[in-house]
């Protein structure tokens, strides 16, 4: 406080009792509780959270294993080569949909040693853990239901040192996997090629390591994909779809065999190709209703198409996509004849077709199909029945093509309602002043030319 009363803040030069030094703390297990509770606060937390696993893998993920021995989780590995002599890398893992085959070396310096301890030379290695079904399998994967063990199809020795060869060397590993979708993986196979090696110096081994996929035969039935014949419009030569109730396949034509008779395999119709065929036939005599349904399978073929692809990567599953082909059997009532049966010997499949989108791509698609048969009538009193059977494919184009371009527009003059109004009171003034003078006229008209001239270059 100075003399009248007021504060004063005041640095000492030196105050030799603190001398600014202040003598930590020292903390330990009996006031550490007491200091938090006073200098406490708020903690940093990590804002990190664990990503959780995918549900099903994707193409290109790893795939994961589990060892049950040791209760450690892992990898399918493809070993690969690396660097210019191909050495094995066991880090290379195998990717989900991805079937490859892998080659690389092997080189010992003591094979004597490496035979029996070195795991790459031993079969087991190859299948002593189970592969997890789905990724998500990683938080439980002691559950069984996550598990695939991995089936041992060919029989495989362990290594063994008999004498100067080491036996039962691993030299090619075969992995089958079977899939289903996102439900993942369903069955793992593993079969084995197994050689012997002489010890010797520098030996070396060189081994092969293949992974196929192929779908389970559960998502093989539900997704039943065959080859497509355009994507979308037709290719020109690939086979006509046609569908038999959920049943895709091919529509084909009569095929005979070497001594004219019909025979079981058949044409493919192959779109855009007109065709012939014929063949005979030899039934045994049967009734009349029995004989014509017979014929009328061979002449189109089992099962009969129902419906026709309107494009060729049409889906049996959309329904949309194919167009029901018209069908017209004989006339019986026609055909006036008591003791004779009346059979179908000839089939003509027309096809209309057309072609749709751009001009520069244009797309084939088939617009409609009929099924047209011609019948004769044949004796019932034949004991064994030859009937000679035709079957036509006609492609019809119904393509709508655009008109051709035509010449250049013509000019739609329009001028102003007083264009010619000047030229009018010019030509009346000369009129009046020169009886009979052709200059108006004659200036009207080289003005009006110009300007046409201007307007055509």
């Amino acid at each position: 406080m100075d003399s009248n009363g007021i504060r004063q803040f005041c640095v000492h030069v030196n105050n030799s009792k603190l001398n600014y030094f202040q003598k930590l703390q020292t903390v330990d297990a009996t006031n550490f509780q007491a200091l938090a509770t006073e200098f406490g606060g708020e903690s940093f937390t990590s804002t990190f959270q664990t990503q959780l696993p995918p549900p099903f893998y994707r193409a290109g993920d790893p795939i994961l294993t589990y060892f049950p021995q040791w209760s450690v989780m892992g990898l399918l590995r493809q070993p690969a080569g690396v660097g210019a002599g191909g050495l094995c890398a066991e880090s290379n893992p195998a990717g989900f949909l991805e079937s490859k085959s892998t080659t690389c070396a092997r080189f010992f310096k003591n094979l004597a040693d490496s035979c029996t301890l070195d795991p790459a030379l031993d079969a087991a290695s190859y299948y002593n853990f189970t592969v997890l079904k789905v990724p998500r399998g990683v938080s439980d994967p002691q559950n069984t239901k996550f598990q695939v063990p991995v089936t041992l199809v060919s029989q495989a020795g362990s290594p063994l040192l008999a004498g100067n060869t080491c036996q039962n060397v691993v030299s090619q590993v075969i992995y089958e996997i079977e899939t289903n979708g996102t439900f993942g993986i369903q069955k793992v196979s593993v079969s084995f090629g197994q050689t012997n090696l002489t010890v010797k110096p520098g030996t070396s081994l060189q081994q092969h390591f293949i992974i196929r996929y192929r779908a389970s035969q559960q998502s093989a039935a539900a997704f039943v994909t065959g080859p497509r014949s355009g994507n979308p419009g037709y290719i020109v030569g690939k086979p006509l779809l046609a569908l038999t109730g959920d049943k895709r396949h091919s529509m084909t034509l009569l095929q005979s065999q070497g001594d004219g008779t019909c025979s079981v395999k058949r044409h493919e119709v192959q779109f855009g190709v007109n065709a012939i065929s014929g063949c005979k036939l030899r039934l045994k005599r049967v009734d009349c209703s029995h004989l014509q349904q017979e014929i009328y399978h061979t002449l189109h073929g089992r099962p009969r198409p129902e419906h026709v692809a309107i494009f060729g990567n049409a889906d049996p599953a959309q329904k949309g996509a194919w167009t029901r082909i018209l069908s017209r059997n004989c006339s019986v009532s026609a055909m006036r004849c008591t003791s004779c049966c009346v059979v179908p010997v000839s089939l003509e499949i027309q096809i209309l077709w057309a072609y749709i989108g751009l001009q520069s791509n244009p797309q084939a698609h088939v617009s409609g199909a009929r099924f047209l048969y011609q019948c004769q009538p044949i004796q019932d009193t034949q004991h064994e029945t030859e009937v000679s059977l035709t079957t036509v494919v006609t492609f019809v184009d119904i393509t709508q093509k655009p008109e051709p371009p035509r010449g250049q527009p013509r000019m739609d003059w329009k001028l102003p309602f007083d264009f010619f109004f000047p030229f009018k009171v010019a030509f009346s003034r000369g009129a009046d002043s020169q009886k009979g003078s052709v200059s108006p006229i004659l200036i009207l008209c080289l003005l009006l030319l110009g300007v046409l001239n201007l307007e055509t270059k």
